[in-house]
C-alpha cells in the first residue's frame, strides 16, 4: 500500500456505477476521476498481484468483466474493494487511488501491452471473442 503522507488529499465522494463497471472519487483538490473497474482489479495493492518484491508481480488475466460488489471503509485514509470474482484483499489508499487516477492512461497501455506480450486475454476464462 501506498505510504499516506500529510499532503494526502482525501476524497470527497466515491461512486459505484455498477452497470458501466466505474469507480468514481472526486478529492478535495476538485480533480475528479472515473477508474474503471477492470483497472483497479488489475492494479490491485494486493501481494495477490504485485507480489512481496519487485519483479514478483503477476499478470491479471480474464478480467475484462470484473465489478465491484461492495466497498468497505479502512479507517480514515482507504477502502476495500470487493470483486465480483471473489478477489478483496487490496486496501486502496487515497493516495493511491489519486496517484491511480492521475496516471491511468499509462498505466492502462502497460497492461495492456504486457498481455499482449504474453498472449494473454481481457476476456474471461471460457468466453470466446467473435
Amino acid at each position: 500500500m501506498a505510504g499516506l503522507s500529510k499532503d494526502t488529499l482525501n476524497p470527497t465522494e466515491i461512486k459505484l456505477h455498477r452497470q458501466s463497471r466505474l469507480l468514481e472519487i472526486s478529492f478535495e483538490d476538485g480533480k475528479t476521476f472515473t477508474i474503471p473497474c477492470e483497472f483497479l482489479r488489475v492494479y490491485s495493492p494486493s501481494a495477490e498481484v504485485r507480489g512481496h518484491s519487485p519483479g514478483q508481480e503477476v499478470l491479471q488475466v480474464g478480467k475484462k468483466n470484473v465489478n465491484i460488489t461492495h466497498i468497505e471503509p479502512v479507517g480514515n485514509y482507504a477502502i476495500q474493494l470487493n470483486f465480483s470474482d471473489g478477489h478483496n484483499t487490496g486496501l486502496y489508499s487515497w493516495d493511491l487511488l489519486y496517484d491511480y487516477g492521475l496516471h491511468q492512461d499509462e498505466m492502462w497501455q502497460r497492461y495492456l501491452d504486457r498481455m499482449k506480450e504474453a498472449g494473454a486475454s481481457r476476456e474471461p476464462v471460457g468466453v470466446r471473442k467473435y
